[in-house]
């Protein structure tokens, strides 16, 4: 697919638009999961995701060989929306983006801010990209993928970042959408010759990647019922579950409510706002905590684009009321003790 020294030129690459993303080690994660966490903080990029490496890669390789066309074009739910107009814009290229009607207000301002053209269309993300393969071919449009070999070789620098400088990982935990941040962790794993074993996440309401696996074959999708939209995908892409086979321990599946009292303990523990998908490594790390005591891992919270909507449902009425609860409790204990006076 790509060789170290591709990897490694990517990363000069990507480098040279961004900076590399922490890999921080945090405590209370540690001590609510009974592991040694290292968490790769992807929310840091100026996108609030990982996709922006794929976006710097894919831009630079159209500019050097003229193939832009008259634009890019893509679908998305937000993250790889934001890398393609993000990079676009500094590469000089025109970016069209295809969104499901009711996308996050949020992530589609920010991708009109970055400079893309914005379509809504359809009910969810595959309707969406049919219809941006309707108008690549009737605007003489390039149409960008969510999984490329470009995009991939991109957001593998993040693996490469993580792999050199928290070395001797036992296990890292990786969200699948189409496929790309799992299928970019494993080459690079790969290709520095590491043992770290690659856990593959998804939502128990969109897991065509997880009964995939477990067939050994795509078995395709009929639903992607889960508000972690980064991967609310309902059709596997072969080629990148062809490297998950290869590559990949195993794909853990976790509820909503899962991935929401990560978001929370990300937010408690950390200070740092990550969205679903990014928080759904830690929700499976946290339900496999037995068997991960004492392990060395690294979790990838692949993006931070939460909107105000699910920020509200997920954490801050849940934490305004577990504080209202701890402070009821405290009043009845003070007053059975008979108050502090």
């Amino acid at each position: 697919m790509f060789s170290l020294h591709d990897l490694e030129d990517a990363a000069i690459l990507v480098h040279a638009h961004l900076g590399p993303s922490p890999a921080l080690a945090w405590p209370l994660l540690a001590r609510r999961t009974g592991a040694e966490v290292f968490v790769k903080h992807e929310n840091h990029l100026p996108t609030g995701a990982f996709k922006v490496r794929g976006g710097v890669v894919y831009a630079d390789r159209l500019t050097r060989d003229g193939t832009a066309g008259r634009g890019l074009i893509s679908a998305t739910r937000g993250n790889h929306g934001q890398s393609l107009a993000w990079a676009g814009q500094r590469f000089g290229i025109p970016v069209t983006i295809v969104v499901p009607f009711g996308n996050s207000t949020e992530k589609n301002a920010a991708m009109t801010a970055f400079g893309a053209r914005l379509i809504e269309h359809g009910a969810d993300f595959e309707e969406a990209r049919e219809e941006a393969d309707r108008l690549a071919a009737a605007e003489g449009l390039t149409f960008v993928p969510s999984f490329a070999p470009p995009l991939m070789r991109g957001v593998a620098t993040y693996a490469l970042e993580l792999f050199r400088t928290v070395p001797d990982l036992d296990a890292v935990y990786v969200p699948i959408g189409l496929g790309s941040g799992i299928c970019g962790t494993i080459l690079a794993r790969d290709l520095l010759g590491l043992k770290t074993r690659v856990i593959g996440v998804q939502s128990t309401g969109a897991d065509a990647y997880a009964r995939s696996f477990a067939a050994r074959t795509v078995v395709p999708g009929n639903r992607a019922e889960t508000r972690a939209d980064g991967i609310a995908v309902r059709q596997p892409d072969p080629d990148a579950l062809r490297i998950i086979l290869a590559g990949c321990e195993r794909i853990a599946t976790v509820p909503d409510d899962a991935i929401a009292a990560a978001i929370r303990a990300y937010w408690t523990d950390t200070h740092n706002l990550i969205e679903g998908a990014g928080a759904a490594p830690l929700a499976a790390l946290i339900a496999e905590r037995e068997q991960m005591r004492g392990k060395r891992v690294a979790l990838i919270a692949s993006g931070g684009n939460l909107d105000m909507t699910l920020f509200r449902m997920w954490v801050a009425q849940e934490v305004a009321e577990g504080v209202a609860q701890g402070a009821a409790e405290g009043v009845t204990k003070g007053g059975t003790k008979g108050g502090t006076g």
